[in-house]
């Protein structure tokens, strides 16, 4: 740490994302909170990112849900779990115009996803009806993607994906309901569909639960001539044991 930035730390010491600690870093959380962090690591599903039991035999590894409802896409990685300080840092990036949170957020979603983000992929986000956007100001997928883009040195095409209407909020819906409520909700832009065959792609979306979203997403690109999906989300909602 260069003298100037040593006093401006005592000065203006940096704080833990989540709450009023000090860290030693910014854009860092606190032992307290970082305990309080589901991160995904170890032994996972590589369709999902979910978490498995024992060992990886070095194989394609996959979670009951992803051998039940094999996925339209290769690789799918997720930070954290929906649940605990992972859940409330989505929510306040989603809900509380808390901008400040995504440079972290995109930084630990890269480390999570070094493998596919490999070969500087086209980062794709999971896009919202113009109307959301209005209300949150932002689309939060859109800000972790180009955040993500600047960490991974990856390119990102933002608006490559469309919402042509707005869908029910998933929270109460089953799965199957959750897939009806997708179906036909997005569509590619014309525009931009000369370069999706030729490009590896890594859609990018806060949270994964039933895997609706991105599956729409998936089918819509792969009828637009993309052929290599992986996935990245900063969350991972995972089944009640």
């Amino acid at each position: 740490m260069r003298p100037i930035q040593r006093a401006l730390a005592i000065i203006y010491p940096h704080q833990c994302v989540l709450c009023d600690a000090q860290t030693e870093e910014a854009g860092a959380l606190c032992p307290s909170c970082w305990a309080e962090t589901p991160f995904l690591r170890g032994h996972l599903c590589d369709a999902c990112g979910a978490p498995l039991v024992g060992e990886s035999d070095g194989k394609l590894d996959t979670c009951d849900a992803c051998l039940a409802s094999p996925r339209p896409w290769q690789k799918g990685r997720a930070a954290w779990a929906y649940s605990g300080a992972g859940r409330t840092i989505t929510l306040r990036i989603k809900h509380s115009d808390r901008t400040d949170l995504i440079p972290p957020a995109a930084d630990w979603m890269a480390r999570a996803g070094r493998d596919i983000l490999k070969d500087e992929p086209l980062l794709i986000p999971i896009p919202i009806h113009w109307t959301r956007r209005i209300r949150r100001r932002y689309n939060q997928s859109a800000e972790l993607a180009r955040a993500i883009g600047k960490v991974a040195g990856c390119p990102v095409a933002p608006d490559t994906l469309l919402r042509l209407r707005v869908t029910r909020v998933h929270e109460n819906l089953d799965a199957g309901e959750r897939y009806a409520n997708q179906t036909g909700s997005m569509m590619v832009d014309s525009s931009k569909k000369l370069c999706l065959s030729e490009r590896k792609l890594v859609l990018v979306d806060d949270v994964m639960t039933s895997g609706a979203t991105l599956t729409e997403a998936c089918r819509v690109l792969h009828a637009a001539g993309a052929k290599r999906i992986s996935c990245l989300v900063l969350a991972r909602a995972l089944p009640r044991p």
